[in-house]
């Protein structure tokens, strides 16, 4: 039985069987009791419902029917509640030192990163982004891909142009519910960017510095492929909260990927985990799944280094179509199943880079209106 304060005193007949049942739930991506992972807030008795106030350590918006199902049923056996009503929250706080200066108006910092190319690394990054604002969390992201930005036509705004109110920083796009910044907005789209690796590392620590950031609960990095300058400065300077590993099935990509995770682990980066993509094709005609580029190699790697495989997606034209049309798939079609697959991912990442900052302590208040 988990320490409480009582705000109020619920009487005792109903206190002790309402804690052992809580105790029961748990939560599926911490892995932990609602207690346990102290995100049973408050609980008031009104008449013969329940009103219980839960803070969740990740955004998981879309899943406040989900949770007051599965707490209502655990309930149901004490005869003096009739309904549960749940009201959720979320506190993202950043609950360890930085070893890095913070970026101004920004908790964590994520980055998306693959060992090569041609994986589905920008896609995931954007859908990623703005699945977590679908959860509940204030977002933004940041194209770091110096060389080849693509965040600007993923989001449909090839032509934003960043303005500056002092002279000396710039506001970064609004779009979808997130904010985005990128050298695509300061570059011409037909003008390459011919600079060393230092000089490419700075100008995207510079743009970074330089932009007005609102306040974020998650900035989501959309690194270049590869384990060079780019992504070894960012390591350095800029405080990464965790990173997603992004794959495809295919031996190549799982050997270069693998050159990512070492990366992160060698600079201290907590892993978050991995998203394989094209998983699996999906025939539009009969349903028949096929597995062009071999299958399970995400789930081998994951195994192998100790970390979850965060989703599998599949290789379908709509993905594609939905980036090309400058409406990703979480905003183009929220409701379908690859939608919700990128949900599921942002839960999952959110849950982890939780579990990665702190280990929570037990601490619930309990009230009867």
């Amino acid at each position: 039985m988990p320490s409480f304060c009582p705000a109020f005193s619920l009487n005792e007949p109903l206190l002790t069987p309402v804690l052992s049942h809580l105790a029961l739930v748990m939560d599926e991506h911490l892995g932990r009791s609602l207690l346990e992972a102290d995100i049973v807030k408050d609980v008031a008795l009104n008449g013969r419902c329940l009103d219980i106030a839960l803070t969740f350590p990740y955004p998981c918006y879309s899943q406040k029917a989900a949770i007051e199902k599965k707490i209502a049923a655990t309930l149901s056996a004490i005869t003096e509640i009739d309904t549960v009503k749940c009201h959720i929250d979320f506190d993202f706080a950043v609950q360890s030192p930085q070893t890095q200066s913070p970026i101004n108006n920004v908790k964590h910092v994520i980055a998306v990163a693959s060992g090569k190319g041609g994986v589905g690394k920008s896609t995931t990054a954007v859908n990623l982004a703005l699945a977590l604002a679908a959860e509940g969390a204030k977002v933004g992201v940041l194209d770091a891909d110096i060389y080849g930005p693509s965040i600007p036509i993923m989001l449909g705004i090839p032509n934003f142009k960043p303005v500056s109110p002092d002279g000396k920083v710039m506001m970064p796009a609004n779009v979808h519910g997130i904010v985005a910044q990128s050298i695509g907005f300061i570059v011409d789209t037909e003008q390459a960017a011919v600079w060393r690796g230092p000089m490419a590392a700075g100008a995207l620590v510079q743009l970074i510095n330089e932009t007005q950031w609102p306040e974020l609960d998650y900035m989501v990095i959309d690194l270049p492929p590869g384990t060079g300058d780019i992504q070894l400065t960012l390591s350095q300077k800029v405080p990464l909260s965790g990173a997603v590993i992004v794959t495809t099935p295919q031996d190549i990509a799982l050997a270069d990927a693998q050159k990512g995770i070492n990366m992160f682990q060698k600079v201290n980066v907590p892993v978050l985990g991995i998203v394989e993509n094209m998983s699996f094709h999906l025939c539009s005609q009969c349903g028949h799944q096929e597995h062009p580029f071999g299958r399970d190699g995400g789930q081998k790697m994951a195994t192998r280094y100790g970390l979850p495989l965060l989703g599998q997606l599949p290789l379908t034209l709509a993905i594609r179509e939905d980036v090309d049309k400058g409406v990703p798939s979480v905003v183009a079609t929220p409701h379908n199943d690859i939608a919700q697959l990128y949900l599921a991912i942002a839960r999952q990442v959110g849950a982890e880079l939780a579990l990665s900052k702190a280990q929570p302590t037990v601490s619930i208040s309990m009230s009867n209106e």
